[in-house]
């Protein structure tokens, strides 16, 4: 039998599931280079669109089976490193990975939460499948991991997403029977990650399995929780057991009877081109409400003392967790302005709520489904709260870079100043380097790459005196 260093109780638990015949070729799959995949990001580019054609013919590109946007490609064309992977024109993700949304099938308008969402793969696949259409709170508890979120909330150009940094408790006690899809893509022993990451495999062990499987059973019954009668819960995972997969699902069916199981898959690495992945596809009785009620309440008792104790902490900190409580109105006014100005064909999306954290102006996505307050932020963190506009700064508005990513160029134009994706210029922009332009051109333009026969952005620029002052944030310069 291969892979010697993988741990003998692992082999024998996928023999259990297999049996030896098969099990020889799973095992056999871990000699075989692994697999790399991407997305199309449909916010930006329909699948169907000369971008898209240049895309695959650049990068090689084969369909992922399971998944209409999804791509294989080779790792010497290096997408990643691509100024196109910079505009947000795609997400590098694990083909397996793009299974679970496929299954869940969020639809525009519709409530949605992804509840333990970095770094974003699955979050960015729902917000492209919503078309900017109702709301999507994406959720991670780890600050850093939550950070990375944001980021690629914001590369995708995605409007109407909010990023909240909260332990499920926190977010079940807000927001009970509010949601129409909810995806869980469940923290796991990560199985499916020994072929691409071997420190996962040290990092294994039955205990693992065992406390991972407790910890997936605490945020589930948060998941029911939150889920409208009627709605579909989709639970997946990147590992192979059946504790946490098959058995953590029958779990949840016995405890709570108004779930029924709607769909199960499993992709294997040695059956498919993929890493792995585990999704199961759960519906909650249309005519139920009792039993999530109360769980809910439960919860917020909880979720409140957590609430009082985190705005203690912040007083003391002086952190800021949650909305400000200025005013946004001068703020919009202030952005209001500078778009007649720079951005007269932007139109800001319907129904949002203007929201000041600090300098920051963002607008709240609107839903029908959960009239979504800032009170409803108030004690929490949140990276993104809706679409970053700008900054107001002693009375001084500047567009902010999700602003910038956000944007189509008909939205943006005439304020346009677009480079070619192989010009040495583009390099430049993304290291955080001044462009020359001519002397006639002023004010705020948004800096874009041409691909197929349109323009993506990369970022703002600032033009005065015959050069474009660089204002891509300097954590994104490379």
């Amino acid at each position: 039998m291969s892979n010697p260093s993988l741990p003998t109780a692992y082999v024998e638990a996928v023999t259990a599931l297999l049996g030896p015949a098969e099990t020889e070729a799973f095992l056999a799959s871990y000699d075989a280079p692994r697999t790399y995949g991407l997305r199309f990001n449909t916010l930006k580019i329909p699948p169907s669109s000369p971008a898209a054609g240049k895309l695959a013919e650049l990068f090689a590109l084969r369909p992922v089976p399971w998944c209409g946007t999804g791509y294989y490609y080779e790792e010497s064309t290096r997408p990643g490193k691509h100024p196109y992977h910079a505009a947000g024109l795609y997400y590098i993700q694990e083909p397996s990975a793009m299974s679970a949304v496929e299954l869940l099938d969020p639809q525009p308008g519709q409530t949605v939460l992804d509840l333990a969402a970095a770094p974003g793969g699955k979050t960015t696949q729902i917000a492209a499948k919503m078309a900017g259409q109702g709301l999507l709170i994406s959720n991670e508890i780890h600050p850093q991991r939550a950070r990375i979120l944001a980021e690629n909330v914001e590369r995708l150009g995605i409007r109407n997403a909010v990023v909240t940094q909260a332990p499920p408790p926190a977010l079940s006690a807000r927001f009970p029977l509010a949601f129409d899809r909810i995806m869980l893509d469940a923290p796991c022993s990560g199985e499916g990650m020994f072929r691409k990451d071997p420190d996962a495999i040290s990092e294994w062990s039955p205990e693992a399995v065992e406390l991972c499987a407790a910890r997936q059973w605490d945020i589930l019954q948060d998941a029911v929780a939150m889920l409208k009668p009627g709605g579909r819960l989709a639970y997946s995972t990147c590992t192979f057991n059946r504790r946490e997969n098959e058995d953590t699902i029958a779990r949840l069916l016995a405890e709570y009877p108004f779930l029924r199981l709607i769909a199960e898959k499993r992709i294997w690495p040695h059956r498919e081109q993929g890493e792995g992945h585990y999704v199961a596809l759960i519906e909650r009785d249309h005519d139920e409400k009792t039993p999530a009620i109360s769980a809910a309440i439960a919860n917020r008792e909880g979720a409140d003392a957590v609430r009082r104790g985190g705005r203690e902490r912040n007083r003391k900190r002086g952190a800021r967790s949650g909305p400000s409580e200025r005013s946004p109105a001068t703020a919009w006014d202030s952005f209001r302005a500078w778009a007649a100005d720079e951005l007269p064909a932007f139109a800001p999306p319907a129904g949002g709520t203007p929201l000041l954290f600090g300098e920051a102006l963002y607008l709240l996505p609107a839903s029908g489904g959960l009239a979504l307050t800032p009170e409803h932020l108030t004690g929490l963190k949140v990276p993104r709260a809706g679409l970053h506009l700008g900054d107001v700064r002693k009375g001084r508005f500047e567009p902010a870079h999700a602003l910038a990513m956000a944007l189509s160029a008909n939205e943006a134009a005439p304020r346009l100043w677009t480079l070619d994706a192989e010009s040495p210029l583009v390099a430049a922009y993304l290291r955080g380097e001044t462009l020359e332009v001519p002397a006639s051109l002023r004010g705020w333009h948004l800096v874009t790459v041409a691909c197929g026969d349109d323009q993506y952005p990369l970022g703002w620029g600032k033009a005065s005196g015959g050069q474009l002052k660089n204002h891509l944030p300097k954590g994104l310069r490379h």
